[in-house]
C-alpha cells in the first residue's frame, strides 16, 4: 500500500533557496519536509570555486551545499532523497507524488526547483552529448587535458567555464554572438588576460562535427553573423553555456509564469498566484540568479509560509 505523509510545509528543491527555507521553517517549529530532487544541492554542486559567498573568501560549491544540508538537518528539517513527479495545487492540502511512490500532502508548499542549462537545439549537439558536448565544465573538464576546446556564451557562466577549462585544455576558444560580453568586468578582465583564451565575436555554432567510431567531437562549425562566412574550428570538446531555463514543469499549468517560464511572485514577497504556495531562488529570479539572493529568497519563503499558516489558524 502506497505511503502518504502529511507536513505543514513541503519544500521542493535543495539548492541555496531550498536549504535556507528548511533552516528557517525548522526554526519556526514547522517541521518541514524537503524533497531534494534529481540534483541534490542544485547548480552549485557543479561549480568549483565560489568567491562571492559572504564571509567565505573562497569555497568549493559542493562543499558549501553539504554544509547547508547539514545545517538544515541540524535545525530539525527532514531531508528526503527523492523527487516529485506530480504536484496538485488545485485544493488544500496540496498533494505531491514522489518517484518513490510516496504521496505527500502539505498545508503550504515552497518551490525551490531552480533552473537547468539551456541547449542550442542542434541535432548534432544532441548526438554528441556526453561524447564531447557538455554543459558542465567542472564535471567534464578533466577529460580535455592538453586538448583544444570551445565554449559558447557571453555571460558569467560562459566566462567562468572558459576560465576553469584553462586548467586542463591547451587552448580555450570562447564563441559569442555579439561583440561584447555580458559577464562581470572582473571575469572579463581575467578572460582577456589569459594566454590560453581566444574569443571569436559576432558568431554562432551551427553544427557539431565528429567521428562515429568512436563517437566524439572533432570540430564545431562557426558562422559569422555579420559576414555569413563559416569555418570549422578543430576542438575535442564543446561546452554550451548560454544560460538556464527555470525548472517550472511541475507548475507550468497551475501557477502564473512570466519571462519564459519563471514563476511569478508578488513584488517584495515569495507569494505566487495560489495562496499557500511560495517560490524562491532561480525558479522565480530571472534578474540576479545568484546563490546569495536565492538563499535570501529561501528565508523570505519560509517567513511568508509561517505567517500565512498562522493566518489560516
Amino acid at each position: 500500500m502506497a505511503q502518504t505523509r502529511h507536513t505543514k510545509v513541503l519544500i521542493i528543491g535543495s539548492g541555496p533557496a531550498g536549504y535556507t527555507a528548511a533552516v528557517y521553517a525548522a526554526r519556526a517549529m514547522l517541521q518541514p519536509l524537503l524533497i531534494q530532487g534529481l540534483q541534490p544541492g542544485g547548480q552549485l554542486t557543479i561549480t568549483t570555486e565560489v568567491e562571492n559567498w559572504p564571509g567565505l573568501k573562497t569555497v568549493q560549491g559542493p562543499n558549501l551545499m553539504v554544509e547547508m544540508e547539514e545545517h538544515a538537518r541540524e535545525m530539525g528539517a527532514e531531508i528526503i532523497a527523492d523527487y516529485i513527479t506530480a504536484l496538485d495545487l488545485s485544493k488544500r492540502p496540496f498533494t505531491a507524488t514522489a518517484d518513490s511512490g510516496v504521496t505527500y500532502t502539505a498545508d503550504a508548499v515552497i518551490l525551490a526547483t531552480g533552473a537547468q542549462a539551456k541547449w542550442l537545439g542542434l541535432p548534432s549537439e544532441e548526438k554528441f552529448k556526453g561524447f564531447g558536448v557538455s554543459a558542465c565544465a567542472t564535471c567534464d573538464g578533466f577529460f580535455y587535458r592538453g586538448k583544444d576546446v570551445a565554449v559558447i556564451g557571453g555571460g558569467n557562466t560562459a566566462v567562468e567555464e572558459a576560465l576553469f577549462l584553462t586548467n586542463f585544455a591547451s587552448k580555450v576558444t570562447l564563441i559569442h554572438r555579439r561583440d561584447s560580453l555580458r559577464a562581470e568586468k572582473i571575469l572579463q578582465n581575467r578572460l582577456f588576460k589569459h594566454p590560453k583564451v581566444e574569443v571569436i565575436w559576432d558568431s554562432e555554432v551551427t553544427e557539431v562535427l565528429g567521428g562515429e567510431n568512436p563517437l566524439g567531437v572533432e570540430a564545431v562549425r562557426v558562422s559569422n553573423l555579420k559576414t555569413g562566412a563559416t569555418h570549422d574550428l578543430p576542438v575535442a570538446g564543446f561546452f554550451v553555456a548560454i544560460g538556464h531555463a527555470p525548472s517550472s514543469e511541475l507548475v507550468a499549468d497551475q501557477l502564473e509564469l512570466h519571462h519564459g517560464g519563471y514563476v511569478k511572485v508578488e513584488p517584495g514577497t515569495t507569494r505566487t498566484s495560489i495562496p499557500g504556495v511560495f517560490a524562491a531562488g532561480d525558479l522565480t529570479d530571472h534578474v540576479y540568479r545568484q546563490a546569495v539572493t536565492s538563499a535570501g529568497m529561501g528565508c523570505m519563503a519560509a517567513l511568508d509560509a509561517e505567517r500565512w499558516l498562522a493566518e489560516q489558524e
